[in-house]
C-alpha cells in the first residue's frame, strides 16, 4: 500500500477503487500526470521487492521457501527481471468509458471477497475501497470516489 500512496504523491495517480485478493489485485485508477505505463512499472517493482522482504524476514511462514523459490524460478525465466519475479508482466485493462460500464466493473470489484466466500457484504473486506463507499468512511488508502466525480446524466 505504501507503494499506492507513493504513485499518489509523485506520480499523479489517481485511485479510485481497489482490492486486494489473494491471487491477485483489482483497481480502478487513472492519471494526468504520468504515464500509465510508468505507474503501473514502479507499483509492481516496489510492492514486489517489499513482498519478498516480508516473506524473507517470515520465519513462520511455512510456504515461505516454496513461494521464494517460485519468485526466483519465475524471475530467471523472464529476462526482463534480475533475479525474481512476483507479478505477471501483463495487465488487463479495461477502459471505463460510460458511467454504466463504471458502475458494473466497480460493483465487481467490490463484490469480489463476496464471491470468494472470505466475507458476507463487500464493506466487511478490508483490503478494498468497499469502506469508502457502502460505509461512507475512510478505508486503509486514500482514494477518489467515482461517484463524486461522474455526472449522473451522462
Amino acid at each position: 500500500m505504501d507503494s499506492w500512496r507513493y504513485c499518489q504523491k509523485v506520480k499523479g495517480l489517481e485511485l479510485y477503487a481497489w482490492c486486494i485478493m489473494s491471487s491477485h489485485v483489482h483497481m480502478i485508477i487513472g492519471t494526468q500526470v504520468d504515464n500509465m505505463e510508468n505507474i503501473m512499472r514502479d507499483m509492481k517493482r516496489h510492492t514486489s521487492e517489499k513482498l519478498r522482504e516480508a516473506i524473507t524476514a517470515n520465519s513462520k511462514e511455512s510456504r515461505r521457501e516454496w513461494m521464494l523459490w517460485m519468485m526466483q524460478r519465475a524471475g530467471q525465466k523472464n529476462s526482463n527481471n534480475a533475479n525474481f519475479q512476483f507479478w505477471q508482466q501483463n495487465n488487463h485493462p479495461i477502459e471505463l468509458n460510460t458511467p454504466a460500464v463504471t458502475h458494473q466493473k466497480l460493483d465487481y470489484l467490490h463484490n469480489n471477497p463476496v464471491e470468494a466466500g472470505f466475507v458476507r457484504h463487500p464493506e466487511d473486506y478490508l483490503y478494498s475501497s468497499a469502506t469508502d463507499y457502502y460505509m461512507e468512511a475512510s478505508g486503509l488508502i486514500n482514494i477518489l470516489r467515482i461517484d463524486m466525480i461522474l455526472k449522473p446524466n451522462i
